[in-house]
């Protein structure tokens, strides 16, 4: 059976996925777009004689082959389990990537239709709440990453997020990779800091966040969750892709009450590669589906791979209106400093937090003169002032400019 339909117009219920499509040496792209929407939905390599008239109107439709290799294919929902996103991965992002006929291929998008989209509990503070916990209703939040990401032990942990919050710094938050190592024990980490945030809250009359990195096999990730929100911490991190889709949707579904930062890494194993793989917004409007409130999108601005372009896509992503599924808030991290706040600013707008780990650490004067510099730096953009005129007056802006942005 053939699956391309030129004339095919999709259905609301309809699943539809972009594709980039970039058949082997002497491939038709057709033939290509025929294997890939057959191994994604209810065909195979060969004719079936198990394959019955009702089961071949569950068949995808191949509707749009652009030159350029852009490719759309319209999945009826009934292909997919409400609520489920293994299941529906498997389908669009599963054995297609391995077939022989394929030399790259690329998920650019999907569109969910409406019932997936309300299958899933979407963030459960969003933007909006996030805000209300921290009383910042318009400027961009500031944070930072306890940095070296590993080696400091539970006290000098909290200390680094002390100085940082003293100084300025909205949130506090673990790196991706420290989580219950024997010079840094999670519980002990978590009760120390705990005290710092509060002693920091004291003395500035500032609400202050931690957000430690509770990523783990998924029985004991629950148990650490329950643990942070025992003892008074509003916030969660879980890496979501090397814990899996999965793993964070049982965590929202314990409905711990708790604020769930996702960080992204091992990601651009997935985007990197812009011939093949999956997007960051495909990764992004799921980790959307399935419940974060914050989520890494990239600076382009900074140390890390990721274009403009994409990274404003992502944003869009999750900061859209999408039915009744709250939005998600665009984390910027990987080589911020204050000099590049402008421009960050500029390009993703106030509703951003702006992370800043070496940016903050790595100050000429300690870690609480960054947090100054940083939170300086949105200020000034706050009140439409230069930083170099507004680092007259402001010695910690100045000294970072120095440092890192001494052509101005």
């Amino acid at each position: 059976m053939s699956y391309i339909d030129p004339n095919y117009k999709p259905f609301k219920k309809d699943l539809i996925c972009k594709f980039l499509v970039e058949p082997k040496v002497r491939v038709s792209i057709e033939k290509a777009c025929e294997d890939i929407a057959a191994e994604s939905s209810i065909g195979t390599w060969t004719e079936l004689t198990t394959m019955e008239p009702g089961i071949k109107k569950l068949g995808p439709h191949v509707f749009r082959i652009k030159e350029s290799g852009e490719v759309l294919i319209a999945y009826p929902s009934l292909l997919f389990e409400e609520g489920n996103i293994p299941q529906i991965l498997s389908s669009i992002a599963g054995n297609i990537f391995g077939m022989k006929a394929i030399k790259n291929l690329r998920l650019l998008d999907v569109e969910f239709p409406e019932n997936i989209v309300k299958s899933f509990p979407g963030p459960r503070f969003g933007i909006h709440g996030v805000r209300r916990i921290l009383h910042v209703r318009k400027r961009p939040l500031v944070g930072t990453i306890i940095k070296p990401k590993l080696g400091l032990n539970s006290e000098k942990h909290a200390h680094v997020a002390y100085e940082s919050w003293v100084g300025g710094c909205d949130l506090v938050k673990d790196d991706e990779n420290l989580t219950n190592q024997s010079f840094n024990p999670f519980k002990e980490r978590v009760i120390k800091t705990l005290e710092m945030r509060d002693r920091a809250e004291e003395e500035t009359g500032e609400k202050k966040i931690y957000i430690p990195n509770i990523t783990a096999e998924t029985g004991e990730m629950i148990r650490r969750a329950e643990f942070v929100r025992e003892n008074g911490c509003e916030y969660v991190m879980i890496d979501i892709v090397t814990a899996g889709f999965s793993a964070v949707q049982s965590l929202r579904e314990e409905d711990l009450g708790l604020v769930i930062h996702a960080h992204r890494a091992m990601h651009a194993a997935f985007t990197r590669n812009k011939k093949h793989g999956i997007s960051m917004l495909v990764l992004a409007k799921i980790s959307r589906l399935i419940g974060v409130d914050q989520l890494h999108i990239g600076t382009a601005v900074g140390k890390m791979e990721g274009p403009r372009e994409e990274v404003v896509e992502t944003k869009e992503g999750i900061t859209r209106r999408w039915y009744d599924i709250k939005d998600v808030f665009p984390v910027c991290s990987g080589g911020l400093h204050p000099g590049l706040v402008p421009e960050l600013i500029g390009i993703i707008g106030n509703d951003i937090i702006i992370q800043a780990g070496g940016g903050v650490h790595g100050h000429p004067e300690g870690t609480r003169k960054g947090a100054m510099a940083m939170r300086q730096a949105v200020d000034a953009v706050m009140n439409s002032i230069p930083l170099e005129e507004y680092a007259k007056e402001h010695r910690e802006l100045q000294a970072a400019l120095d440092k890192w942005n001494p052509s101005g």
